[in-house]
């Protein structure tokens, strides 16, 4: 409740800062002495709220600098005109105007502004009014969530907030979560975001049913997330989950039925085409043709024609693949309570049947939250949380690599590959067949469970200060299996023997917290402090099996196998950490707020004396649309607030190795000793005990507005500068060692965020419109004291240049005769360091001499882009008449670079292995010398396939990404049903998309071969009893 306490000095201040006339202090009033006409009147009024009399408020005859300001008692007196609008103004309350219609006196009550007081933002440790926050944190309710076909929150929140990236990787079920980015990339390390489900620290958005979520805040610069010490560098993530509200038991439903289909799928060749620009690339390079050994074309036209399947098959191998995917989820909540207890409950269910056989998920989910007030000093909160999360997906017979294996080829079977011939055998190659791993039903089998339960307790000990312990526990289960069946394709070709690979893998965490809050408003003066103390365990358990030869494809037990075969490994791993934590909230009348943070860490990663880390924020807020001297502004103006912040930072998850400071040993080591080998050890690699945390030092300043109450709008300017990333150090060669880690590495990031919301309404009608955008950049300040170090066959690491940065030969086009490319390669095939093996001819890349000094060599590799986007960017409409509601949801990113994989979409043209692209069919020759592509060339007989900037292309795209179009039946109507509301809906996912790439693929993934991304159409219903 938002309490004004009344006082002399605060009546003063507050006067003194009025700028209407001049001021004067009296026993009982304030009074400003302002120039009358002869028809003002004198009015005398009391404002008040639901408590008593209010001091300190404005009251101005609006347009004017004529007013006044209510004394201890809540009076003003006030010269006015008659027809005047009185202009009733206070913080934490609602604006009141009331025309002067020439009473003698007036009374006034004030109405607490709901909306400004408790939209509440949940932060690290609690929750802030939103009109008190002075970092920046994005939030998003439930209702963005609601009613969409996702089936993890990750790719759920893309597009919603500025500065919060999200890249989906795949779209296979139970592994299609995005990667997050919170603010681009600030380490050289894992970036992952720091998440937390109800306070519980869970490593990932997509264990959490979306129908359960009350909101989720995005922590992004040092002041919202300093309070989290060394794991917040790459932001934190705060899920909220639904809880109880008093009042009679409210149940409901929410459900759906979709089908899916892949988004985009390459444009392949046909047969046809295929075989007869196979057949002329070889006779250029001087090879017989593989079909037309004739000459007359004949036999391609069998290809196009159709008339012998089984010869001349013109395969489409998606089609005989993919197929439309299924989906339906289901979700239950009850909710309800009294004043001493509150409940909610759900329990959800979602099944998926991807777009390829045996890609499948099967989940169910119930949670439960309690709130029980014991006493007027203790209450208790409860959360507990139980999922199961089966999901499978295909299985190759060729490395047990999954699907990925299954999706390449599907991709790259020649289409002169039959695909099923009539006995039920498969048309293979060299690792066999994609229909066949379809068809035998192999798979992968992951099998997750995990449970998390928090035990809370408030004690109020005097007025303003609560004392809270939370002790939490997570617990983690998968079982893996994937049993590799013995095929046989055809006569002539089968599978390796059949294998089974289990694993068994675990993690626990417990955790417990202590706090201390205050909260208390002296008069104008509002303070909030927080002390804590926190500690954790983690445990991790791994254990793998492995048997090959068992006596068939249906016993699938481990003891069924062949012993000697048999192959095993495990490690258990412990992670325990201690903190301190406070932070303190100052704010003088609303309008000057200050807080500050600090945490200090100790983890169990490092080597004592080097364990505690420190990370202090301080931020601050002025809300200047509340001065008095913006008083003719506040028409427009409703509110403006400036923020600054400072803080620092740590990353400890930079590491993978569990005890990075402690050397390794490798104990199969043989020594000659007696006449025999023996057992032995030696020295795996070198570990210094100083590594330590990564630190970020992050400002930013920023400003939030809201005009004509209808628009708001949020800027954020950031700057970060990561120190002591953690990079492998080369050790000299004589020690025979490994690498060891260190803390040598530095990089800076800087961006912009921009929101700008529009809400309205018109009658029936409603509108809205929020659109957001952000800017980032990052680069590369030291390596270790080298300029660069090569990341791959196609990256830099270059200090001033961005992360992910792609280095590459530079291009000019096609040569246009042999004597033009003999000439180039006659001038540079004796350079240093010339790399090309192959002739060059007519229609090849001509690669450029980029830095100019007349040579060809590897030096001329230029800086390309980076594969991480510079501009991300999201827009939502909404608009609504009556019962019916519209929305639609637009993503996108720019200033992104993607490489094409060039023996993937056909740049080998190697025959059976290979299943060009038609893009293709517009490659160079001599009576198409504008072509888009090279010339087509057998295997790898030409230099085009060099990673070059010919096939890195512009990853930008705009993409529909949600639609939604819904119905709410008259209430009227369900009434009578004992219904409080139903509402049927369609909802759409990933609609539309918009790139500029050289190849219709899916510009959001990594890889031509990714499982596809989704295309999801439902349709649902939401009932509430």
């Amino acid at each position: 409740m938002f309490k004004i306490v009344r006082t002399v000095s605060s009546l003063l201040l507050t006067a003194a800062l009025c700028s209407g006339g001049t001021v004067y202090a009296a026993d009982n009033a304030v009074t400003s002495v302002t120039a009358t006409s002869q028809q003002q009147k004198t009015l005398k009024g009391t404002v008040n709220d639901a408590f008593g009399p209010l001091v300190g408020v404005s009251v101005v005859v609006k347009g004017t600098t004529n007013g006044v300001v209510t004394d201890l008692d809540g009076n003003f007196t006030l010269n006015v005109n008659e027809g005047d609008i009185l202009q009733i103004s206070f913080i934490g309350y609602a604006t009141q105007e009331i025309k002067y219609t020439g009473q003698p006196s007036l009374t006034v009550k004030l109405q607490e502004d709901t909306q400004l007081l408790e939209e509440v933002v949940v932060v690290g440790y609690g929750t802030q009014k939103k009109v008190n926050m002075t970092g920046s944190v994005a939030q998003v309710d439930s209702k963005m969530l609601e009613s969409r076909p996702i089936q993890n929150l990750s790719t759920g929140i893309q597009g919603l907030m500025p500065g919060v990236t999200v890249v989906a990787g795949s779209g296979l079920p139970g592994q299609d979560g995005g990667t997050i980015r919170v603010r681009g990339v600030g380490t050289l390390n894992s970036a992952d975001p720091y998440i937390l489900v109800d306070g519980l620290e869970t490593g990932t958005l997509n264990s959490v049913d979306p129908n359960d979520i009350e909101s989720i805040s995005v922590l992004k610069d040092a002041a919202s997330a300093a309070i989290y010490g060394s794991k917040a560098s790459n932001g934190v993530i705060l899920i909220t989950t639904k809880r109880g509200k008093s009042g009679k038991p409210r149940i409901n439903y929410n459900g759906y039925v979709s089908i899916q289909n892949p988004t985009m799928l390459q444009d392949l060749m046909s047969s046809y085409d295929y075989a007869r620009l196979y057949d002329k690339a070889r006779v250029e390079y001087g090879l017989e043709p593989r079909f037309d050994k004739v000459g007359d074309g004949k036999i391609y036209e069998k290809f196009r024609d159709g008339s012998d399947p089984y010869n001349y098959p013109n395969t489409d191998w998606y089609d005989l693949a993919y197929r439309t995917g299924f989906q339906h989820n289901h979700n239950v909540n009850v909710s309800g309570g009294t004043d001493n207890l509150k409940y909610m409950a759900s329990v959800g269910y979602l099944h998926q049947d991807g777009t390829l056989p045996n890609a499948e998920r099967q989940q169910f989910n119930g949670r439960m939250n309690l709130d029980v007030k014991l006493n007027s000093r203790l209450n208790v909160r409860v959360n507990m949380a139980y999922i199961n999360n089966d999901y499978s997906e295909p299985n190759s017979s060729y490395g047990g690599s999954g699907s990925g294996q299954i999706v390449m080829r599907l991709g790259k079977m020649a289409p002169w590959i039959v695909g099923r011939y009539e006995d039920g055998t498969w048309g293979t190659f060299s690792d066999g067949s994609p229909l066949a791993w379809l068809d035998v039903d192999q798979t992968v089998r992951r099998e997750n469970q995990n449970f998390s339960g928090t035990l809370s307790a408030d004690y109020k000990i005097v007025d303003g200060l609560v004392a809270t312990l939370t002790g939490s526990y997570v617990n983690n289960q998968q079982h893996y299996k994937a049993f590799q069946k013995f095929i046989q394709y055809n006569a002539n070709k089968k599978s390796d023997p059949n294998k089974l690979n289990e694993d068994y893998y675990g993690w626990h965490r417990a955790t417990f917290d202590a706090l201390l809050n205050y909260d208390k408003q002296f008069g104008l003066h509002g303070l909030k402090a927080m002390a804590g103390w926190h500690t954790e365990k983690y445990t991790y358990n791994e254990t793998k099996a492995e048997r090959k030869n068992f006596p068939n494809n249906d016993l699938t037990d481990m003891n069924a196998g062949d012993a000697s075969t048999q192959k095993n490994s495990g490690l258990s791993r412990e992670l325990a950490m201690i903190s301190w934590f406070g932070r303190i909230n100052y704010d003088y009348a609303g309008k000057y707020l200050f807080e500050a943070n600090i945490r200090a860490d100790a983890s169990s990663r490092f080597a004592e004396g080097h364990r505690w880390g420190y990370f202090p924020s301080f931020s601050s807020a002025w809300r200047i649309s509340e001065e008095e001297f913006m008083k003719d502004a506040r028409e427009w103006l409703t509110n403006l607030k400036l923020r600054a912040s400072y803080g620092n930072l740590g990353n400890q998850s930079a590491l993978n190795d569990y005890y990075p400071w402690m050397n390794n040993y490798d104990l199969s080591a043989k020594y000659p000793f007696g006449g025999s080998l023996q057992p032995g050890y030696y020295q795996k690699n070198y570990k210094i005990a100083t590594i330590s945390w990564e630190k970020a030092r992050t400002w930013g300043v920023g400003f939030d507005a809201t005009l004509l109450d209808k628009v708001t709008v949020a800027f954020d300017y950031y700057d970060r500068k990561t120190t002591g990333i953690i990079m492998d150090v080369p050790v000299p060669p004589e020690f025979g060692l490994g690498a060891y880690k260190d803390n040598v590495g530095s990089m800076v990031n800087r961006g912009m965020e921009l929101t700008v919301s529009y809400n309205d309404k018109w009658g029936d009608w409603s509108f809205g419109a929020t659109a957001n955008l952000a800017y980032n950049k990052n680069k590369i300040l030291d390596l270790d004291g080298v300029s660069s170090l090569v990341d791959g066959d196609l990256k830099i690491r270059q200090v001033g240049e961005a992360f992910n940065t792609y280095r590459l030969y530079k291009t000019e086009g096609f040569f246009q005769s042999d004597t033009e490319a003999k000439a180039w390669q006659d001038k540079h095939k004796n350079d240093p360091g010339y790399p090309f093996k192959k002739n060059f001819k007519a229609g090849d890349l001509i690669y450029s001499d980029a830095n100019g000094d007349g040579l060809f060599n590897t030096d001329d590799r230029v800086l390309c882009g980076s594969s991480d986007p510079s501009y991300t960017f999201g827009l939502n409409l909404n608009a609504g008449y009556k019962n019916f509601d519209l929305s639609m949801m637009f993503t996108g990113v720019a200033g992104v670079k993607r490489m094409i994989d060039t023996n993937g979409f056909g740049g080998e043209w190697s025959g059976d292995d290979v299943h060009p692209n038609n893009i293709w069919l517009d490659a160079w020759t001599p009576d198409n010398k504008n072509a888009k592509m090279p010339r087509i060339a057998v295997s790898k007989t030409s230099n085009n396939l060099e990673n070059s900037d010919f096939w890195l292309q512009d990853g930008s795209y705009v993409r529909l990404k949600n639609v939604q179009f819904g119905y709410t039946l008259p209430k009227n109507t369900v009434k009578s049903w004992g219904i409080e509301n139903i509402r049927v809906y369609y909802s759409g996912e990933n609609l539309l998309t918009f790139h500029k790439m050289m190849i219709d693929a899916d510009p959001e993934l990594g890889s031509l071969y990714s499982f596809p991304i989704n295309q999801t159409h439902a349709i649902g219903v939401n009932i509430t009893f």
